[in-house]
């Protein structure tokens, strides 16, 4: 007997089948880390697998969120090192040179730290 010939799918059967969710992801978790992230995601509202996958879908869609925070670590700094370093040496930080240092900072800050994150994920 020969087997039974494989159903021919058609184009709106394979969009279909596109929008499930079919391919799994997993990650290993200590039983303390797994257990943080349920009493997380239930303080939210969502099961734990779909708070993961909202997770990993918001870091990918809008990665630059999560440089914001190191962006301004990095304008501190940039801002202490440039304001220091003549005050140290003695010479005085006039007010146009200041506002000047800080347009500079705010410009460059969000570069930079973008640098850093694509440096640091080689």
């Amino acid at each position: 007997m020969a087997p039974a010939p494989a159903p021919a799918t058609t184009k709106k059967s394979d969009r279909n089948r596109e929008t499930f969710r079919l391919y799994p992801v997993t990650i290993k978790l200590t039983k303390e880390e797994r257990e943080a992230v349920t009493r997380f995601a239930e303080s939210h509202g969502a099961a734990r697998g779909q708070w993961m996958r909202d997770a990993i879908l918001a870091q990918l869609q809008n990665p630059s969120k999560n440089n914001a925070a190191l962006a301004e670590v990095l304008g501190i700094r940039l801002l202490l090192v440039n304001v220091l370093r003549p005050l140290a040496a003695g010479q005085k930080l006039t007010q146009a040179a200041f506002d000047k240092l800080l347009d500079e900072i705010g410009s460059a800050k969000y570069e930079l730290a973008g640098k850093l994150v694509s440096e640091h994920r080689r």
